[in-house]
Parts: C-alpha cells; sequence; structure tokens
C-alpha cells in the first residue's frame, strides 16, 4: 500500500505516475544520465512545475499549491516508484526546511522561489564544516559541504554553518555567487546529481539569513521525506519481484512456486509495508512535539532508509543475473537506495538518538479526533469513571494477568459492551472504528484503569455471532466477557498442526448430536478451560477441506481428558486432549456439517490480529532498564533499543493506517498477517538484544528485571496463531498471488 490513504492522495500518486509514463520512461531517463549527473534539469521540468506537483506543499500565498506535507510525501514517493530522475526530492526537501522557519521574510521569499519552479539543495547541519562568522552588515561564511544531492542542478542552495558561539547560521545561497563552487561529484545514484558545495568567504547579508530554523527539525524533516522516496523505491521493487515469479520458469514451473522464493518475496512485501508505515507516520509527526516528531524521523530512518539497500539486494538476487545485468532497470532503483541511505548519515547516530529518546518517551501513534462524537464519547466516560470506582476481587487461573482478573469492575464494563465494542448489542456497542479509537483514547487517560482482555474468547466469539443460534450466543458470551466461562481452542493435532486439512479427530452423526473422538495437541490454557473450540471430520469422503465442522465443546463433558504439555520453562502453557465418545448436542455445531473450514479460517484472522496486538506490550522493558545502566555496552544497548522501538512504532504505525481506511469506509487489508510476521521478528529481535546485553544476569532465570523467564516463554507466542513460514505462505500466495505449487 502506497503512503497515500485519501482519495485524493491517491489521486495525485496516479498523476504523477502518468506523468512519469508520458515524459521520464527508464529508455528516456537512461538516454540522459550524463546531462542529469552533470546538473542539468530534465526536458520535461518546467511542464512539472507549471503543473506545480514541486510545490504541492508551499504555501499559496507564495504560489504553492497549500497542501500539507503528506501531499509532497506522496508526490516523492511515487516519483521514487516511476524513477523520476533529476532535483525534485532535495527541491521538495529544501521547501519544507524553509517551512520550519515559519514567517520568517527570508524564507517565505526562498519558497516563493521555489513555487516559481527554482531548483534547490539544502546542506543540513553538521553535513559538512561550513563556518560562519558575524559582520556588521550580515555574515562571512567559509567551508565546504559533504556530498549534497541535487547540488550541482541547485539554482538555490539553503545552507547551515556552525557560528563563532557554537550555534548555527541558515541562510540562502546563490551557487552563482564568485565566492561559491560546486564541484561535480560522481553519484551512486544515476538519476539525481551530486555535489560538494564550497564557499570561499562568502558574504552573506542579513536578508538573506533565515531564522527560525531548529536544527534537529531539519535534520527530521530531511529524513522523512527521503524515507518516502526509499519507500517509493521498495514498493517498485515489490512489484517487479511478484512479476517475475510469477512469469519466470524454472524445472518447468514458475519459480514463485519455490517456497523458498515465496518467503524471501513475502518478507520484502513486509518490510516494504513497515518502511512505508514508518515513513508516513515521520511525516504525520512533522507538526508534533519535538521528542514525537524525532522518534518517528529515526523510526523512518531505521526501518525504510537503512535497510532498502540490502532489500534491494535481495531482490536482485531473486532475479538471479538477470538483475545483476547494466540493462536491467533493478540496479537504477538499488542505486538509489543505497544514495538515500548514505544522505541523511550513519544509521547508528538515528538509533542511539531513538534509543535515548526511548529510556524516557513513548511513541503516541494514536489518532487525535478532537470533538467529534461527543456525546458518545461522554457516555464512555461515564462508564469508565464508575468502573474506577470498582475492583476485581478474583485472580486468574492462568497467573497474574490483571487484565485477565474477573469481579464487579469487569462486569460494569462487560455488560456496557465496552469489552469487544465492535460487536453488535447486546454483545457490543456497534460501534466504528472512530467510536471503537474514542473508547481506547478514554481508557488511555485513565491508566488506572486495566481494560479486560478476552483472552483466547477474542478469536472464538466473534465465530459464534457469526454462525451460533441466539440461544447459544445468550448461554455462552455474558459470562465469558465477565470472565467466567473461559476458553480453548481444539484445532491442532499430532498429525495436522497448521495443515487442517489433515484432520483425522471424527464426528459421527447420532441422536441429538455427535459423538467425537480424536486427540488435540499444543492446546493452550486447556486445563483451565470449560468451553473449547473444536474441529473435527463429519464426512471422511469429502474432499479434505470440506468435510469439517465447528463445534463448541463442554470441556467438562464425559470422555475429555487433559494431559499438560510442560514447556522449557517448567510451566504447562499447552496441552494434549483426548476425546472419547464426548457427546455434543446438536445446537452446538455451529453452522452446517461442512462449514468448519471457513469457520476456522475466519477463526484464525481473529487470532492474528489479536497476536499482532501483543505490539502493544512493551517487551523490550528489561532492555530499557539496562541500557538506564552507566557503563561501556551502554552505548550499543541504546543503539539496539532504539532499532527496536523503530521496528515497534512502525507496526503501530502501520496499525493505525489500517484503521483509518476502515474509518474511510475501505475493505480490511492485509495488515493483520503482516503484523504477525512482523511482530513474531520484532520479538525474536527484542530478546537476542536483551540476552547479549544482560551477560551473566541471563545465568539465573528469575531476576529483576526479568530476561530469562520470558524468553523461555517465547515460542508459545512464536508459534500461536501459525509461525511465521505459515504466514510467509499466506502473505506469498493470498496477498502477492504467487502461484502455489
Amino acid at each position: 500500500m502506497p503512503i497515500g490513504l485519501t482519495p485524493e492522495q491517491r489521486d495525485l500518486e496516479g498523476a504523477i505516475a502518468r506523468f512519469a509514463d508520458r515524459h521520464a520512461g527508464v529508455g528516456e531517463t537512461r538516454a540522459t544520465l550524463d546531462a542529469i549527473a552533470d546538473g542539468h534539469l530534465p526536458a520535461w521540468w518546467d511542464e512539472l512545475v507549471a503543473l506545480g506537483f514541486h510545490a504541492v506543499h508551499l504555501p499559496d500565498s507564495v504560489g504553492g499549491q497549500g497542501g500539507e506535507l503528506i501531499d509532497a510525501a506522496c508526490v516523492v514517493e511515487a516519483a521514487a516508484t516511476a524513477l523520476l530522475p533529476g532535483p525534485l526530492l532535495p527541491t521538495v526537501i529544501t521547501g519544507a526546511v524553509a517551512g520550519v522557519a515559519g514567517d520568517d521574510p527570508a524564507a517565505v521569499a526562498l519558497a516563493a522561489r521555489l513555487a516559481e519552479g527554482v531548483t534547490a539543495a539544502t546542506i543540513l547541519p553538521g553535513h559538512g564544516d561550513l563556518r560562519a562568522t558575524a559582520g556588521d552588515d550580515g555574515w562571512l561564511v567559509t567551508g565546504a559541504s559533504r556530498d549534497v544531492l541535487g547540488a550541482r542542478a541547485a539554482g538555490v542552495v539553503l545552507a547551515a554553518a556552525e557560528t563563532d558561539t557554537g550555534g548555527t547560521a541558515w541562510f540562502v545561497v546563490d551557487p552563482r555567487d564568485d565566492a561559491v563552487t560546486v564541484e561535480a561529484r560522481g553519484g551512486t545514484d544515476l538519476t539525481v546529481d551530486v555535489g560538494t558545495v564550497y564557499l570561499d568567504e562568502l558574504r552573506v547579508p542579513n536578508a538573506l539569513m533565515v531564522n527560525g530554523i531548529d536544527d534537529v527539525a531539519a535534520w527530521d524533516v530531511a529524513a522523512a521525506l527521503s524515507a518516502c522516496a526509499a519507500a517509493g523505491t521498495l514498493r517498485w521493487c515489490v512489484d517487479a519481484v511478484t512479476s517475475h515469479l510469477r512469469t519466470r520458469e524454472q524445472f518447468g514451473k514458475p519459480i514463485g512456486t519455490f517456497q523458498a522464493l515465496q518467503h524471501e518475496a513475502a518478507m520484502l512485501l513486509v518490510n516494504t509495508e513497515l518502511a512505508t508505515a514508518a515513513a508516513w507516520d515521520a511525516i504525520r509527526a512533522t507538526d508534533e512535539p519535538p521528542e514525537q516528531r524525532s522518534m518517528a524521523a529515526a523510526g523512518a530512518a531505521i526501518m525504510a532508509l537503512a535497510p532498502a539497500p540490502d532489500l534491494l539486494l535481495d531482490a536482485l538476487t531473486m532475479f538471479g543475473a538477470i538483475g545483476f545485468t547494466w540493462e536491467h532497470d533493478l540496479h537504477l532503483y538499488w542505486r538509489r537506495a543505497i544514495s538515500l541511505a548514505a544522505s541523511i548519515g550513519p544509521t547508528t547516530r538515528w538509533s542511539r538518538r531513538l534509543g535515548e529518546l526511548g529510556c524516557t518517551h513513548v511513541r503516541d501513534t494514536s489518532l487525535k479526533l478532537g470533538d467529534a462524537e461527543a456525546g458518545f464519547r461522554a457516555e464512555v466516560a461515564e462508564v469508565l469513571d464508575r468502573a474506577l470506582e470498582l475492583r476485581n476481587d478474583v485472580p486468574s487461573p492462568l497467573g497474574d494477568y490483571p487484565d485477565l482478573a474477573t469481579g464487579p469492575q469487569r462486569s460494569l464494563l462487560a455488560d456496557a459492551g465496552l469489552l469487544a465494542p465492535h460487536w453488535p448489542p447486546p454483545w457490543g456497542v456497534g460501534a466504528t472504528p472512530a467510536r471503537q479509537l474514542i473508547i481506547e483514547d478514554e481508557f488511555a487517560k485513565r491508566p488506572a484503569l486495566v481494560r479486560p482482555s478476552l483472552n483466547i474468547a477474542e478469536w472464538i466469539l466473534p465465530t459464534l455471532l457469526t454462525a451460533g443460534s441466539e440461544d447459544v450466543q445468550r448461554e455462552l458470551i455474558p459470562p465469558s466477557q465477565r470472565g467466567d466461562l473461559r476458553w480453548c481452542q481444539l484445532f491442532s493435532e499430532p498429525g495436522a498442526g497448521s495443515d487442517l486439512a489433515a484432520l483425522s479427530t471424527r464426528a459421527v452423526k447420532v441422536d441429538g448430536g455427535w459423538r467425537i473422538n480424536g486427540h488435540k495437541i499444543w492446546t493452550s490454557s486447556a486445563q483451565h478451560a470449560h468451553y473449547g473450540a473444536l474441529l473435527a471430520r463429519t464426512d471422511p469422503v469429502a474432499a479434505k477441506h470440506r468435510g469439517i465442522g465447528y463445534f463448541v465443546v463442554d470441556m467438562r463433558a464425559d470422555g475429555i481428558e487433559v494431559q499438560p504439555i510442560k514447556t522449557a520453562d517448567g510451566e504447562p502453557h499447552f496441552n494434549e486432549v483426548f476425546l472419547t465418545d464426548v457427546f455434543v448436542p446438536d445446537r452446538m455445531l455451529l453452522g452446517g456439517p461442512a462449514d468448519g473450514w471457513g469457520l476456522a479460517i475466519s477463526t484464525m484472522a481473529s487470532e492474528r490480529v489479536a497476536i499482532g496486538g501483543y505490539v502493544n506490550i512493551d517487551r523490550a522493558v528489561a532492555l530499557r532498564h539496562l541500557v538506564r545502566q552507566p557503563g561501556p555496552d551502554r552505548d550499543a544497548g541504546l543503539c539496539a533499543l532504539g532499532e527496536l522501538d523503530a521496528y515497534t512504532n512502525a507496526i503501530k504505525a502501520l496499525g493505525v493506517r489500517e484503521t483509518l481506511r476502515l474509518i474511510d469506509g475501505d475493505a480490511a487489508g492485509p495488515a493483520s498477517s503482516i503484523a504477525k510476521v512482523a511482530t513474531a521478528v520484532m520479538l525474536r529481535r527484542t530478546f537476542k538484544a536483551t540476552l547479549e546485553l544482560a551477560g551473566p544476569l541471563a545465568m539465573v532465570e528469575k531476576t529483576d528485571p526479568a530476561v530469562v523467564a520470558p524468553y523461555l516463554r517465547l515460542p508459545a507466542e512464536l508459534i500461536g496463531g501459525g509461525t511465521k513460514q505459515i504466514q510467509l505462505n499466506i502473505i506469498a500466495q493470498m496477498i502477492m498471488g504467487l502461484p502455489r505449487k
């Protein structure tokens, strides 16, 4: 999914793609590479200016289009996807950095020139050794920049220099001034020029000094827009790889049927979606408080810019030698990814910065709805305030989990429909996505109020709502919401884990119901469950996916034997369940005798959403504690924490983008499967980094902070809801459309 979410943003991206098709095909671009490297503008630049694409984010008061920075982000991303050559990105960045200065006269004058079509480049603070000395009527600047994208083509340069007092002076430079030399450099990205700017005692009058640009904000804005270009580059890559794997044949069949390539392509899509989400989050954070803006910008640098070169290299290897040839377009995108990543400096600076911020701040990815639905918000607030006066007095048998405790507080919230507000009344309040956000916001305002969890019932009860009778719903849903009934899921078998079509548990029709015999395994919480959702084969001769029924089983019924399976941490997280002549009444068969496969798919989809939501729990608590301690390893710990927070925040941003799509009325997308894979990767990285920093602390199982104990429980989360490998199969085949065997 591209950065743009609204119809207007999608139209803008489409317009850029059509413009590129008309004027800047890859063949035409290849023919002009030498001229571009020398700083010449593409022949179509004036038409692009006439259409206003370069100035969508500039105020209409200076001749711009009066849009927002997200509009410019859409332009930058779409241009990168189309490999549009020239200095569009550095020009857009210059306008955005100048915008940080607000109404400063020099900044406004610069924006007006950019709106007219003047190209530009920016020398960011510390990106060279420029030194500025104050004089009576201005400044004297000497020094050299580092390599700057678009410097040769620039009609104007916005530059930052260090002053004698250690501050920063921002000023506008005319590259044609006799004191200015721009040296051409052989750029890695062949579609944009690179140059080094030398200033030899350049006199800058006060009228060209720009006041009000915050140095950190300038870097953040530049990183955010560059990340959008990286996301566009990756998006082209995903499309190219998908097409190649569908059509290229080896051994008489498309190579897209090979599981190894399917998994690699699916991970490319996952990482591209995370890169896009992080870039989008950085753009929307430019107007947020400085800490939030910087956290999002660092996340974009780490998640979009830094990994892009390696992801393009992965794509190249999937193409084989074809992708390594000069004639194939892939190397042009690969070169662009390398250059973009280099343009914002070493990645460790961004990860260290995010790690430092992560010790004291949390990225706020919540959506702000303002005064929308004020009446509904007041009703929710009144219920939550009453709940704060109550307590839950019965702990969960599953352990010390406050969100699973039961009592008056939980019952009040359940009866008010706030445990699953998107469900229809009386089980929920039929909340739209916008109203669900309001409820989340009101809970967030009351941190002392723990929002209850339905646990495993969270993904089973929706199936009951879809296919259960009203009597069964009334019997089972209210006590489940209050926590009086607990659930387990009886799907996996010793010979049928993720492959539900291989189920051997049999359900035979008898008077008034079904007689079930079989053996289930890896069943979480079976020893504490009152009811279980069970799949059993109802027709042994039907096609494997068609002869399956979905049953609700009373776990206290005769013939059920539960045998706990002790896991690596010494606790029985899983169970074996043996069913011997277990009777299940007809009313506990959901749907028809052959509807189980479809109902199971919906259950597992809900399970992936619930498990993907684990990202809302901070898994880096121990690591965060460790990096707060002084010592020689702290710097490495800060970088590791920054990388993990960047990954986690990207998953959160992915969820926010999906929520916005739903609010706008779009159908649910593939975010749940992508988030499930990303969450598995995040958990592995988190515990790996924690163990590496913990050192001898990991020699003891139970410590404060807890290091090894949660690590030993990790496999349950990696396996639950389908392993990463199974999810990659789903992404490759169901989302990317790669061929099955």
